[in-house]
Formats: structure tokens, sequence, C-alpha cells
């Protein structure tokens, strides 16, 4: 297989995400999940691998320049019965210890197949992969290799590499996934600004995303990392159920059928969520001793075995959900007689407050940290800055961030700042949990509304190792 010099270079991003409300919600699909796309970016440059003359390969590098030892060499090949494309990571000698990559592995695996379908018999062509994430995914300090670089070598391995929380893993599948697609398919066949690519990019980044994670997850991350902000309702857990693993018999026929069918049952509600302009968000990373796992398994446990209980506190938060993103979107269109700062926002922090007050239940009646008092006290006086409307636990809960909802004002941010700098919790218990909040600063996003885009390869010249 010879380079193919039709191949032109394409780069695309994909956001990162912040789960306003829905934490646990979003497993059922009587509910509905508020998530912000946010601004830090996992950006995805594709181009041929230019060989000599009579040489040829089957190989794809993928690479994350921005990290020691983070390369990845994949061989590939069409199976037998409709298997799909195999793709087999490749090292220099037997002695070399393989470096797994799973979310990378497994979207090249979907993605080739995919295209494969729609180009049969067609030579899948050797390509360079690079991989960019945008400084807020890691809490690790770096350093730019020019004054006009947007990325930073962070000059640590990827296991050592210290993650924010952003979504990074649905962020790089769907970036990864778009950037083979709108490379190897024609303009007719892919196109990102087409609403029925979107959704074929959106259908196969969950297939491949769920099948890295080995469980199906709620896909929340992956609608947001393609359509930026939105109402999320999940699909069916059954929709992946009769997918064959790659290699199997009609892997190819049935991944094609499901990517393009209309089996799923997915909500993805752009327009139900807007930022009111003048409104920001913010996210504080916190520093804490430990962290409580299986929370998830322990808050369905306790559904499970306290229906009524639970039913009653889930059937409040969804309305304080969807009042939270109704509200939103009201004063995101309204006209200026809605007045200013706390007056026009009264109603806004009412709602975050009282959702927080069903958080906090929850987490009593379940004995889950999703709201744990550390998090309450540092909550609490965030909100108490003027400007500042209301904030909660992101997610799942627990003690790694806290998202905020605040007015755009250079001031408002800088006394958020000198709070969280000298930040204690006065007179603070560790608790049952042995957790104690440390140092807690503020990551560099806000929200994005925008979902997957193309990029212009020339942005990542200086990191591109030809």
């Amino acid at each position: 297989m010879s380079s193919n010099p039709a191949l032109e270079p394409k780069a695309v991003s994909a956001p990162g995400k912040v789960f306003v409300a829905g934490g646990y919600l979003v497993l059922d699909r009587k509910y509905t999940a508020l998530v912000f796309g946010l601004d830090a970016r996992i950006h995805v440059e594709i181009e041929p691998i230019r060989t000599k003359s009579g040489v040829t390969l089957s190989e794809i590098i993928v690479r994350s320049p921005q990290f020691r030892e983070a390369a990845w060499e994949y061989g590939y090949r069409l199976t037998e019965a409709g298997g799909g494309i195999a793709v087999t990571q490749l090292r220099a000698s037997h002695d070399d210890k393989l470096n797994k990559n799973p979310f990378v592995e497994t979207a090249l695996t979907y993605a080739l197949t995919y295209v494969s379908t729609l180009l049969p018999g067609m030579p899948i062509s050797p390509s360079s992969i690079s991989i960019l994430a945008d400084q807020a995914y890691y809490s690790n300090p770096g350093t730019a290799p020019s004054p006009t670089s947007r990325f930073l070598n962070f000059n640590v391995t990827i296991s050592e590499a210290h993650k924010t929380g952003l979504g990074s893993s649905a962020a790089l599948v769907t970036s990864f996934t778009a950037a083979l697609l709108s490379y190897y398919l024609p303009q007719t066949h892919f196109d990102l600004a087409s609403e029925a690519s979107l959704r074929i990019l959106h259908n196969l980044s969950q297939a491949s995303h769920c099948a890295a994670q080995g469980k199906v997850g709620s896909g929340f991350d992956i609608a947001s990392a393609v359509y930026g902000s939105c109402l999320y309702r999940r699909f069916s857990p059954s929709v992946l159920s009769s997918l064959p693993e790659p290699g199997n018999p009609d892997f190819s026929k049935k991944l094609r059928a499901l990517v393009e069918g209309s089996d799923w049952d997915t909500e993805i509600r752009k327009a139900a969520v807007k930022m009111p302009t003048g409104l920001r968000l913010v996210m504080c990373d916190v520093d804490c001793g430990s962290q409580t796992p299986g929370m998830v398994k322990k808050v369905l446990k306790w559904r499970a075995e306290n229906g009524e209980e639970a039913e009653r506190i889930w059937g409040q938060l969804q309305k304080g959900n969807e009042a939270l993103a109704t509200e939103l979107t009201r004063l995101a269109t309204a006209d200026a007689e809605n007045g200013e700062g706390s007056e026009k926002c009264a109603k806004l922090r009412q709602i975050i407050g009282e959702n927080r007050t069903l958080i906090r239940q929850m987490s009593v009646a379940s004995r889950v940290p999703i709201e744990p008092p550390q998090q309450t006290a540092l909550l609490d006086a965030c909100s108490s800055v003027p400007g500042v409307i209301g904030g909660v636990v992101p997610g799942a809960g627990g003690y790694d961030a806290i998202v905020l909802l605040l007015e755009d004002k250079v001031e408002v941010l800088f006394e958020l700042e000198e709070l969280l700098a000298g930040w204690k919790v006065e007179g603070e218990d560790e608790g049952e949990e042995g957790v104690k909040i440390g140092k807690v600063g503020i990551i560099g996003v806000r929200e994005e509304m925008v979902g997957v885009k193309q990029e212009d390869p020339a942005i990542y010249k200086e990191w591109i190792k030809t």
C-alpha cells in the first residue's frame, strides 16, 4: 500500500466537558443531564507518511509529543468473514514492552473498519497522527517551546500526568475519530459541517469509547465532545449489545448498520442550553488527601434498596435540572429589562441552592460524599463572593473539583482568586473519609457552546515530527 498523494493533512479538535446537573440521574433514561462543553480542547492532526519511491507501508504512527515515550505504531489489515480492520500494535523488537493505549487502538479499529465499509477495495494509506492537549487538561507544570505556542511540553510520561477531570478520553476519541474520517473519506461521505456526518461521528465515537472503557456508560461526555453544551438523555444500553467484538464475523457490516441506523434513542438538545451574556463558568481544581472509590455503585445500591426515597429526590432533582437550563436560556434570550447583577440572577441563585440541598440529602441518605462537608464549606464561601451566582460539585461529586457560575467581570474573578489563595476550612475535621482539602486553584477554562470542529493543520507545525 503506497501513500495516496490525494490525501492532504487534516486537523480536528473536540472540547472537554463539565457536568453541571444530572449526576447519577443520567444513568437512567427517565432523566436528563445538563452538560457544558469547555474551551479546553484535544487536537488531532493527521497527514500522509511520506515514503521513498518503491517503498510500501501498512502502518499508522500515533504520537502525543507533549509527553515522553508517547508513541504508538500500528499495523493493520482487512480480516476475513467481514471481521473488519484488525489493528496490531508493533514494536521494534520482542524485548520491547508494549505501551498500550486502549482508547487510541479501539478508536483506530472502529474508524478504519467503518471507512473500509464505505470504500471497499480501496487501500488504506499509511498515516502519521499527532495528538495535542490544551494546558487545562493537566495540572502538571509545563514549558512552551516558543512564545507563540498554544501547547506545553509536560516532560513526563502519560502515566505520570495529573488529569484535571475535563473528559480527556471522550474528547480524544471524538477528535481522533473525526480526524480519521475527515482524512480517509471524501467530503461527499463525511463532512463535519453536515448534521448527518455529526450523527455518524457521535454514534461511532460512542461505540468505540464504550468498548475502550469496557462498559456501556451513559455517553454524555461523547455527546458534549461532538455537539458542545447540551441537555442530554442517554441511549438505551441495548443499542450496543448486539455489536460483536472486532474480528468476529460480520463485525464490519453490523458496525456500519449500528452507526448509520435509527436504533439510537439518544436525545441531545442544544437549543435547551444557553449561557447568558455577562455570565461565565469557572472551574476550581481541588487538591485533597484521598478519594472515595466506587461512588456510582454505592449510590445505585442505595437507590435499589430505598426506591421511594430515591425516586422522590431524583424526581425533584430532575425538575431542578430542567429549571436551571430553562432559566439560563431565558436569561440568554430575554431583553434588557431583566436588571443587572444579583437582581437579574436571583432566580438562578435560588435554583442552584435548591439543587444543592437535594444533592446533600442524597449524600446523607446514601452515605456517599457527593457534596461532602468540605466541599459545602468551599462552595458556600465562593458563593458569598459578590458576583458569584452559585456553584456545584459536578458529575458524580466528591473532592476533585467544583464549578461556579459568575458574572464575567475581572473584579469578580480577582476577588474569587483572593479567597482561594488563602483557602482553609476553619476548624476542619477530616471526617470519616479521612479527606482534608488542600490547595484550591482556578483552572483556565470557561464554557464552550461549540463541539467538534475542523482546524488548520498549520497550527501544529512546530509539534509535528516528519
